[in-house]
């Protein structure tokens, strides 16, 4: 009776492992999580970025099965720290994809480096990192995002043709070192340069609104004759109306902002904003996140891509 009890329990046993030394080498039988992506963005105030961080959710729950989404953003657009913080938070979490839309083209490249060291796949869109950096840092980040130079071309040539030549124009800029922000004033200079205005300033005020407000009320002080505001982004855009409006000067100045948010509609039908041009930022994340997927799925390494812009004015609305 015991040597039979001894033999049933060994028999089990053996049948056990059998079990399990099977399921682990049948693939069939392996169940693999889906990769986890990490979306770091910049001032969730600024709706560009919350209509881009709405488009990717609804991305992920359309492809609930491909990946899972982590969304993340500073508390305002120069909170380096704090993009940093995120990034070393995601790396110690394990994620398998970084999307980024950098504060600074410059700044978050060392975060950027310790993420790819733990073989996390990184795109970078929306705000290019510096080319000659990642160069010398022996990085190769793909950018997924505009011509922002182009864009802002676009909207000052458009500008042009409601002004008379040697108007005086100002430029109102986002922070100084984000590509983007350089390549839009690039942009806005070489329109105005061509059509023969006169850029009596450029200033930055770091893609906010209340900056671009107090900068702008200076501006229409010392510059009496101005006739037109050239804003980086639409947030600095609508600061800049509002002081145009404290000083009693609508209709008197012309205004073209970049991004084409929300706020801008009504802007644009009245009147008071003259042109945006759209980047279309809800697509830029979900372009990032397609792309990343193809790296982390063993794609060649795509380089960059870029995405359109359109200038958007009263008639197209």
């Amino acid at each position: 009776m015991k040597t039979t009890r001894v033999l049933t329990i060994s028999t089990f046993l053996i049948c056990f492992i059998l079990l399990v030394g099977c399921g682990k080498d049948d693939p069939q039988i392996e169940q693999k999580s889906p990769p986890v992506v990490a979306l770091i963005m910049k001032s969730l105030a600024n709706e560009f970025f919350v209509s881009m961080a709405a488009a990717a959710r609804q991305h992920q729950r359309d492809h609930s099965t491909d990946y899972e989404l982590i969304v993340n953003g500073t508390k305002d657009e120069s909170d380096l720290t704090q993009q940093v913080a995120l990034i070393e938070q995601m790396i110690a979490r394990g994620v398998d994809i970084i999307v980024l839309a950098p504060a600074d083209s410059r700044a978050l490249i060392p975060a950027v480096k310790r993420a790819l060291s733990q073989g996390i796949v990184v795109v970078n869109i929306d705000n290019k990192l510096d080319t000659d950096l990642l160069e010398q840092s022996g990085l190769a980040v793909p950018f997924i995002g505009p011509d922002n130079r182009e864009g802002a071309r676009l909207a000052g040539d458009h500008l042009a043709n409601v002004l008379d030549t040697g108007s005086l124009v100002a430029i109102i800029g986002g922070i100084t070192t984000a590509f983007n922000a350089q390549q839009r004033q690039r942009g806005f200079q070489d329109a105005m340069d061509t059509a023969g205005m006169e850029i009596v300033s450029i200033q930055a005020a770091d893609w906010d609104q209340a900056r671009a407000s107090t900068v702008s009320a200076a501006l229409l002080s010392e510059y009496p004759d101005l006739k037109a505001m050239l804003c980086s982004n639409d947030n600095m855009a609508i600061g800049a109306l509002a002081a145009i409006r404290q000083a009693g000067k609508s209709g008197d100045i012309r205004v073209v902002g970049f991004d084409n948010i929300g706020a801008t509609g009504e802007l644009l039908k009245n009147g008071e904003l003259l042109a945006t041009v759209d980047q279309f930022g809800d697509r830029l994340a979900i372009f990032g996140i397609e792309y990343a997927l193809q790296i982390l799925a063993g794609a060649e390494h795509p380089g960059d891509r870029k995405t359109p812009v359109k200038l958007v004015t009263a008639s197209d609305l």
